[in-house]
């Protein structure tokens, strides 16, 4: 098995010590790279060829946010995935990060083994951590008037959106409702199979990197509403 290629971006050298530490104890994945800034990881994304990168999203110069939109809007960095982390648990720029390309999001406290985990999750393509965390906190901020005051009536999606079909659309309300392919696949009687077929189809059509996005996508686009608690 060829190891997961970690690159490592964040300002704070010890933190970036302790995270090479960790993930070279692993044999399925090694650090290839550190950047303690922006830039820096966008170039190094490029030359390592990484598969996922760990980006702080507070850094000096070229941030974190700025980062990624780079590393996403370029066609040959198409496979890397990034995990942003976040010294909060509630971030003011998580959802612009899931909206700029990131697959999800992880605090800085969190344990070995779900910094592990994650860097796994990313890997294989997924969105990082539950679908659930990510619908809550996607949903906390859009309640609030947050990043879908920047796209206020889902314009930008309308298209796109039109593009899916019934079944399509079904999913995806589902995939924003926090719900994993089983459950989608019981709740709609259908095979999880089927499930995984529409969300890959969802996504092509949306144009959406992964799972994470989708959500903000059917928050932005309005086709799900937030409930305010």
């Amino acid at each position: 098995m060829t190891p997961i290629k970690v690159l490592l971006a964040d300002d704070q050298a010890l933190l970036r010590s302790a995270f090479r530490v960790l993930v070279d104890s692993e044999p399925d994945m090694r650090v290839v790279g550190e950047a303690a800034d922006g830039a820096e990881a966008v170039a190094l994304a490029r030359s390592t060829r990484a598969d996922v990168v760990l980006m702080d999203i507070r850094m000096p110069g070229t941030d974190g946010l700025a980062a990624t939109r780079m590393i996403s809007a370029d066609p040959d960095l198409a496979g890397v995935r990034i995990v942003m982390l976040t010294t909060f648990e509630v971030d003011e720029y998580v959802v612009q990060s899931l909206r700029a390309g990131a697959s999800g999001f992880l605090g800085k406290g969190a344990e070995p083994d779900e910094l592990l985990n994650a860097i796994r999750v990313a890997a294989a393509g997924e969105a990082l951590l539950s679908p659930v965390a990510t619908k809550g906190l996607i949903a906390s901020f859009l309640a609030q008037g947050g990043s879908a005051a920047e796209n206020p009536d889902g314009t930008e999606y309308t298209e796109r959106l039109a593009a899916l079909t019934g079944r399509e659309r079904e999913v995806l309300v589902q995939v924003a409702g926090g719900h994993s392919n089983d459950q989608i696949a019981e709740r709609l009687v259908v095979s999880p199979l089927t499930v995984k077929t529409h969300v890959n189809r969802t996504m092509a059509k949306l144009r959406a990197r992964d799972r994470a996005q989708l959500v903000v996508i059917a928050y932005e686009s309005g086709l799900v509403r937030p409930r305010v608690e």
